[in-house]
């Protein structure tokens, strides 16, 4: 089986900082967020992490070879269709049922063994004992779990919502296509009820089997030392190998990282700092509608004190 970490949580709560962080540890290849990889990187041809295009890239087209006889095999348009048709966060109900119908369960079990075959032949081509996912899609760890292959462990990434959505108002240009595209970006109220339905689905996960370890980004960033050892440990890998941080800073080099945030082409030294900017940036009314939106979840979380 092929050891698979998938970091789980709403976009723009630290998942390709961790992902980073964890690509440094001996044993662990980082992909980036593989849900997009079809569309953005087999389709589109958009830059890897390494600043190659994908199709000049040599590890993916490696990978290619060794899971498909090549990217030209892929039927991109088919896995999109059956991402349409079972990963969405409105199917979760549906993903975690024991009452799922016998046809729509082949079509989860076709979607999630594209996957399988991806990252089977990632392990080989990188010679790593974990492979990390950051897709983030609670709907996409719900449907791996369905892959016999797959021995899937879920990190749950969970960031104050109001810093998320602060940071989904933000103008950030995609540097896989050359500056020419922004990233999504989300009112607070949006992203304040995306956080809650990511979050929640994730939050009871483990209750279909699938081991499921949450980490809070203020954590990572408080601590980070620790909180990669408990990673480890949940991973099964061995502690240490962890030179590549010194006090406050980590030093990142290059990977293969397939798709996310632009921080995924950052190689050298990063320094590890909260990104706290919301607390005077994003305005009193849009941060009290967050709150009252997110309030239950923040209060299971941890974040009961914070205004």
């Amino acid at each position: 089986m092929v050891r698979v970490l998938f970091l789980g949580g709403l976009g723009r709560s630290g998942t390709t900082l961790l992902e980073r962080l964890l690509g440094e540890l001996p044993g662990v290849c980082p992909l980036g967020e593989v849900v997009h990889l079809w569309e953005r990187d087999v389709a589109g041809d958009e830059r890897c992490a390494c600043g190659a295009h994908f199709s000049s890239c040599d590890f993916w087209q490696a990978v290619g070879e060794k899971a498909f006889g090549g990217w030209q095999h892929v039927d991109v348009w088919r896995v999109l269709a059956l991402r349409h048709a079972v990963e969405r966060t409105r199917h979760i109900p549906r993903l975690a049922s024991v009452r799922m119908s016998q046809s729509h369960r082949l079509l989860v079990e076709e979607y999630a063994d594209w996957y399988a075959r991806l990252y089977e032949a990632a392990a080989v081509v990188s010679g790593a004992e974990v492979l990390v996912d950051s897709s983030k899609h609670a709907a996409l760890a719900y449907c791996l779990r369905f892959a016999p292959s797959i021995d899937l462990r879920v990190v749950h990434v969970v960031r104050d919502s109001r810093g998320v959505a602060y940071s989904w108002t933000k103008t950030v240009r995609r540097p896989e296509t050359d500056g020419l595209e922004e990233m999504t970006r989300y009112s607070p109220s949006r992203s304040a009820l995306l956080w809650n339905a990511h979050n929640t689905a994730l939050s009871v996960l483990h209750r279909c089997g699938v081991p499921v370890m949450r980490v809070r980004y203020e954590s990572l960033l408080d601590s980070p030392s620790t909180v990669l050892s408990e990673i480890s440990d949940f991973s099964g890998l061995d502690r240490g190998g962890m030179d590549f941080l010194h006090g406050g800073t980590a030093e990142l080099g290059p990977c293969h990282s397939a798709a996310g945030n632009p921080m995924r082409f950052t190689v050298g030294p990063v320094p590890l700092r909260r990104d706290d900017a919301w607390r005077t940036a994003l305005p009193g009314r849009q941060r009290r509608v967050v709150s009252a939106l997110t309030a239950p979840l923040l209060g299971m979380y941890g974040y009961r004190g914070a205004r």
